[in-house]
């Protein structure tokens, strides 16, 4: 399996269905190195290359390199420990054109995911777009948002996480 596959595959049970490596996702979102090599029906030399290589740092190993986990963007229900942070000024989304009037109606939901995703620049979230169709970046008041009590979180690879986005603190 190449490491594109083995990336998306991880993505799959490490974010969504750990079922289907035959367990549930441990304190903290994590699994066992060695569950997960064998649900994947690979080696440890190939996850490490694409844990080292993903150009979005989506999985980080454990300390004592044993267990694995995805950083974010999980739709089960676990509790990643990030601890509160004071945000930048402005924070940016990245979405499709195609999604802008209902996220000027109704903001930036979470959808099935436990967080709203923003981006600490511009060219991330425009990349993020693109996987959408038509890129659209949208430039987030985080400064207000958290000045509303708004609890914002950042993960080790420098993804914001959110509950929620207001139509009201979108600039354009």
């Amino acid at each position: 399996m190449n490491d594109i596959r083995l990336s998306k595959k991880m993505s799959l049970i490490l974010r969504h269905r750990p079922e289907l490596a035959g367990v549930e996702l441990e304190d903290g979102g994590w699994m066992g190195v060695s569950v997960l090599l064998k649900a994947l029906d690979a080696d440890r030399s190939q996850m490490d290359r694409v844990v080292a290589d993903n150009n979005k740092q989506r999985f980080e190993f454990s300390e004592d390199g044993k267990k694995i986990r995805a950083r974010q963007g999980h739709s089960v229900v676990v509790d990643l420990g990030y601890e509160e942070c004071v945000p930048p000024e402005i924070l940016y989304h990245g979405t499709a054109t195609k999604n802008l009037g209902m996220i000027y109606k109704h903001g930036i939901k979470r959808m099935k995911r436990h967080h709203v995703h923003l981006s600490g620049d511009y060219e991330t979230a425009y990349k993020v777009g693109q996987r959408h169709g038509k890129p659209a970046v949208l430039l987030i008041d985080a400064k207000r948002m958290s000045s509303h009590g708004i609890k914002f979180y950042k993960t080790a690879n420098d993804v914001w996480l959110v509950n929620y986005v207001s139509p009201e603190v979108l600039k354009s």
